[in-house]
């Protein structure tokens, strides 16, 4: 069977694809076709954070199978209420949630916008230049990359964008007529920021003066990612709305958001999704949350991420500009554009990530461990030894 032609054929044609052609994963490493490994440092895109083929979900996903697959939420569900109840041992901050469960980031960032708007009655919604929230209609209004945008232009009105980390510009854009701000605590596909956390008070403080509301959209720094459950915890700011999807089932599809106990139930039929919260989903949820609880694994990826991050702060090459990124979400800003160099780490035995079309982005498993890094290091080191300058800025990016 030719894979790549059968792909090719029927395929959308939306992803841009590499010529790797994978069939299994197990822990930090992937296989090809010919049975080549693969060190997987884009962690499924952020999704495999407990590694691929993780014996803890994949028992829960085979014993759940055998019980009960579909459950939508006009019934009530074992496995659904035991995730509710884990996830509140884990939210930040010093209150009870409630939890809207659907399939994935961009659906949580969807909701998160409409509760917005439901709660306030207001419209205008406040993001970040750089951000990415999602491609549906409502999560690509408040994402910033106009190569996203403007093919499906008009999008939904009242979004705003303004620079990141710009706290003038946060206290010129919100005002009465605002219903959320809407931010990631680290901008991931934008290339790796973090949030100063400054900015991230004010924008709390600002949304408390003028009735806004601040939502986190944590899709990507949930769930231990920065060396904290979530990145939020960095800076002491707690949202109104956070918005969790990509690990948090250990790489099983599941989106979740969560807004104040305190508000009540959003009216009936406001929002659903016909597979939210289904017992796989929420069987997987569950154990990936109790095995980054028992194998500590929030403490690992601040520990190692700091290491790593320093290891790549002595590589010796003029190609890189800066490392920036929380825990095990790291990005290396580079004086050219990305695409070759994840070429040359894929040739190595690597996958990673862009962050931009200067940036290479790594997202490991929680379960990597200091070699690991070190051999991503070398290999990364290796790359840019090979990567002349200029480079030609017509190439394709990867994905």
């Amino acid at each position: 069977m030719d894979i790549r032609a059968i792909e090719e054929r029927y395929t959308s044609g939306v992803y841009p694809k590499r010529e790797l052609v994978l069939v299994r994963g197990e822990g930090v490493y992937v296989w090809d076709e010919a049975g080549l490994r693969y060190l997987d440092a884009t962690g499924g895109q952020g999704a495999a954070l407990l590694g691929h083929n993780p014996p803890a979900v994949r028992m829960a996903l085979q014993e759940q199978m055998n019980r009960l697959m579909v459950c939508p939420e006009i019934f009530y569900n074992d496995q659904r209420a035991a995730l509710l109840r884990a996830l509140q041992e884990v939210l930040p901050g010093n209150r009870e949630w409630r939890i809207f469960l659907c399939n994935s980031g961009a659906e949580a960032v969807e909701a998160a916008l409409k509760f917005a708007r439901l709660r306030t009655g207001r419209s205008e919604i406040i993001a970040a230049r750089r951000a990415f929230h999602g491609r549906t209609m409502g999560a690509l209004s408040a994402t910033w990359n106009p190569a996203y945008r403007q093919p499906f232009e008009p999008l939904v009105p009242g979004f705003r964008h303004i620079p990141f980390n710009d706290i003038a510009a946060l206290e010129a854009a919100i005002g009465p007529q605002t219903a959320a701000v809407i931010l990631e605590p680290v901008q991931g596909e934008g290339g790796v920021w973090p949030a100063d956390p400054a900015f991230l008070q004010a924008a709390r403080a600002l949304c408390d003066r003028f009735g806004a509301l601040l939502i986190f959209d944590e899709v990507q720094t949930g769930c231990g990612r920065t060396g904290r459950w979530f990145a939020a915890e960095h800076s002491g700011v707690v949202p109104d709305l956070l918005a969790l999807g990509k690990g948090l089932a250990g790489g099983f599809p599941i989106g979740a958001l969560a807004f104040p106990a305190e508000w009540g139930p959003m009216p009936v039929g406001a929002h659903g999704s016909t597979f939210g919260g289904n017992p796989m989903a929420c069987a997987a949820a569950r154990a990936t949350l109790e095995t980054i609880r028992r194998e500590r694994l929030v403490e690992r990826a601040e520990r190692l991420g700091a290491d790593f991050r320093e290891r790549l702060r002595q590589l010796r090459s003029p190609l890189i500009r800066e490392v920036r990124g929380l825990g095990l979400m790291v990005g290396v800003s580079l004086r050219v554009r990305a695409t070759p160099v994840l070429r040359r780490l894929m040739a190595r035995g690597v996958l990673a990530l862009p962050g931009g079309p200067d940036a290479i982005r790594f997202l490991p498993p929680l379960i990597v461990e200091a070699h690991h890094l070190a051999e991503i290091a070398a290999a990364l080191e290796e790359a840019l030894v090979e990567t002349s300058l200029p480079v030609p800025s017509t190439l394709e990016e990867s994905p």
